[in-house]
């Protein structure tokens, strides 16, 4: 049951990633993105990850913690291509 439990709390977070990704390439900036905020949920991920590794538990909990942190890693690329459209644009003012 905590395993199901888990399960739905991933699939609720990773429901907002595809959406958040989206959002961010449309916007074109980064100034509504935190970088902070990104690296602390992968950082979360990733120990979610590596405690199922570490338990030897190789299920599909596993797998969505992986594809959570595969949005948030296209999360992570979409800021670093938006501040390079930010930086273009301030130098073009």
């Amino acid at each position: 049951m905590a395993e199901i439990l888990e399960t739905v709390m991933l699939i609720c977070f990773g429901i907002s990633w595809p959406m958040s990704v989206y959002k961010n390439i449309r916007a074109r900036t980064a100034e509504s993105m935190s970088l902070g905020f990104i690296l602390m949920i992968t950082t979360g991920y990733i120990a979610g990850i590596s405690a199922k590794l570490a338990a030897h538990r190789y299920n599909y909990v596993l797998a969505v913690y992986i594809i959570n942190l595969i949005m948030v890693s296209a999360n992570l690329v979409v800021y670093f291509i938006n501040k390079g459209y930010d930086r273009k644009r301030s130098e073009l003012k």
